[in-house]
């Protein structure tokens, strides 16, 4: 396992990146402990939660991801082994439950969401904590296009202030962003820097081969400011494994399960997965492993955040660290993307 800088800061996190969203809906807490076990032997320091997880949000299953977490924490004992990112969720997004629905980045809610997450992950500290996705109305979630409205929403200062103040109180010890954009993201680190704030040192969107939007502005700030990418949905829901493939539903697959999950399932996005998944096998390659490896070998990306529901996708999520694409290989994912970029935004 490579280990990366986070950010400008002193540390050090695994290539991949233990995604937990399944965990509390898919997953029971004995697999998910079997999956931090098996990520852990593999050389991975870094895990990434979310006080809304699993997902899809519901009342019944709210928070059970980072109790898991925390369970595994008092069972262990390994809490410092371990570089923990989690995120305050922020308004709309159905989640009405929490907090009865008035999620604002504001003091009260990023103190009561840190609060509770700590509790829950029994920890005093995060080393990441996110703002999972913007208050203000934007082009995130899919959305391409921005459409300006004139709104009220917490100002960015407020909410650098108060996460200053955690970070000063020894709750966290590092911010991220989260589904954010160009302008957002520039935002947040000149405030910081002109004010004495938190500095963002990382940003945490989907990336994936139907979804390279992040390349369009935003890959220059993560280099330039050293504020890399965290990499979510890398097999786009699975459908870059090829599980999908020919209108396949295998019963337990996240868009079998679930069909609020549409991002991935235009005629756009079939047609293109299909030729990446073609592609693969026509060079020998396992599909999910090919999709994995293009993602964490980018410039840009600190991590890759890999998911799996169980040890068996897991372990071969794990064997993409291994691949390096040939210069073939990446010349056929180019040739596939430039006849149908983003797919899937």
């Amino acid at each position: 396992m490579d280990y990366r800088k986070l950010g400008r800061t002193d540390l050090n996190v695994s290539a991949l990146c233990l995604g937990t969203m399944t965990w509390g809906e898919q997953n029971s807490q004995d697999e998910a402990f079997s999956q931090i076990a098996r990520a852990k032997k593999a050389g991975i320091n870094f895990i990434d939660t979310a006080e809304m997880y699993p997902v899809p949000p519901r009342p019944e299953t709210y928070a059970s991801t980072e109790r898991y977490i925390g369970n595994w924490f008092q069972a262990q004992g390994d809490r410092a082994d371990w570089i923990l990112a989690s995120k305050v969720a922020g308004p709309g997004n159905g989640i009405s439950h929490i907090r009865d629905g008035q999620l604002k980045h504001n003091h009260e809610h990023i103190v009561a969401a840190l609060d509770a997450s700590l509790k829950r992950l029994q920890t005093d500290w995060i080393d990441l904590y996110q703002l999972h996705w913007p208050e203000r109305s934007t082009n995130f979630f899919g959305k391409l296009g921005y459409q300006h409205q004139e709104e009220s929403f917490t100002p960015l200062e407020e909410t650098l202030e108060v996460l200053d103040e955690q970070v000063k109180a020894g709750k966290i010890r590092h911010i991220g962003l989260s589904n954010e954009t160009p302008w957002g993201t520039m935002r947040f680190l000149q405030l910081a820097e002109s004010r004495g704030w938190p500095r963002a040192v990382s940003i945490q969107n989907p990336y994936n081969l139907l979804n390279r939007s992040f390349e369009v502005g935003l890959a220059e700030v993560s280099i330039r400011e050293q504020c890399g990418l965290l990499a979510y949905s890398p097999l786009a829901f699975g459908m870059l494994s090829g599980k999908y493939e020919n209108g396949a539903r295998p019963s337990n697959g996240r868009l079998t399960l679930f069909s609020r999950f549409t991002r991935y399932s235009n005629p756009q996005t079939i047609a293109a997965c299909s030729r990446y998944v073609a592609l693969a096998r026509e060079h020998g390659l396992d599909p999910a492993q090919m999709a994995l490896a293009f993602v964490t070998q980018q410039p840009f990306v600190t991590s890759n955040i890999i998911g799996a529901t169980s040890l068996e996708q897991l372990e071969s999520n794990l064997g993409s660290f291994e691949l390096k694409l040939s210069e073939e290989v990446l010349a056929g994912i180019e040739a596939i993307h430039k006849d149908q970029p983003n797919p899937a935004p």
